[in-house]
């Protein structure tokens, strides 16, 4: 567990047919931590009897939606690890289409999400737990980008530790996310509360009712773009002193 403060586990129950599958995971890793597969090992198993090949397209899949949407520190190393392995024991055959390879895939997704969202939780020295979340792009792939940019960028990352809402950080990052952007159709919330509405912030008393919300644990902005549907999000946390001071320390 090196710098993890807790243990990461999750696993569920599925109903196929008339029987039931179990899926299990735990994982470490607390920094280092940028897609892709972020910067951790993680192990999940299944009692399910699944094809490699359907085992392999599921987890890739499961792992693109969750652990390649986690950021702490936009680093990464070289032992990033995610396996899955399906030992049998139910002896449930899950088929490569259908409603129950459907509900396999969903209850893997789910299993992923919350191992993932456990590791950006215990981000070294992290007091937050922030999802960026870009809709009105284009693409998703554009939505992608700028979402990646803003929860990167150690400016925006600091300024959420000292609990201040510097839009102008986020909307920086937006800015050179490299996706073509009107600054006039942007709109920014955090926790359902406007802070910038087409380009332009919100009215003093609006900006200090959303500042109020600094204070909490989990913050989730909200950045449109006003240019299309494409959305994405992702998971990350904000940037502390004790970051610096783990890693300071650390012992190589």
């Amino acid at each position: 567990m090196t710098t993890d403060t807790f243990v990461k586990e999750a696993a569920l129950e599925v109903r196929i047919g008339r029987r039931s599958v179990r899926i299990g995971g735990m994982c470490k890793g607390a920094g280092m931590i940028h897609p892709n597969m972020a910067t951790m090992l993680c192990y999940i198993t299944t009692d399910a009897v699944i094809p490699q090949g359907l085992l392999r397209r599921m987890l890739a899949d499961a792992v693109e939606r969750t652990f390649n949407r986690i950021n702490i520190d936009g680093d990464q190393s070289t032992n990033d690890t995610v396996l899955l392995l399906a030992g049998g024991a139910s002896e449930v055959r899950i088929a490569a289409a259908g409603p129950e390879r459907e509900r396999f895939a969903v209850a893997l997704g789910e299993v992923c999400r919350r191992l993932a969202e456990l590791v950006v939780r215990d981000g070294e020295g992290a007091t937050k737990l922030i999802e960026v979340a870009v809709t009105g792009a284009r693409t998703a792939a554009a939505a992608h980008r700028v979402a990646e940019a803003v929860a990167n960028s150690k400016l925006v990352k600091t300024a959420w530790f000292g609990r201040d809402l510097n839009w102008g950080r986020i909307a920086a990052a937006v800015g050179y996310a490299g996706v073509p952007v009107d600054p006039d159709k942007v709109s920014i919330y955090l926790n359902g509360k406007a802070v910038v509405a087409g380009g332009r912030a919100v009215s003093p008393a609006g900006m200090a009712r959303a500042a109020k919300e600094m204070r909490e644990p989990v913050l989730r902005f909200v950045i449109d773009l006003g240019q299309g549907t494409g959305s994405d999000k992702v998971l990350t946390c904000d940037l502390t002193h004790e970051y610096v001071s783990i890693n300071a320390e650390y012992p190589t």
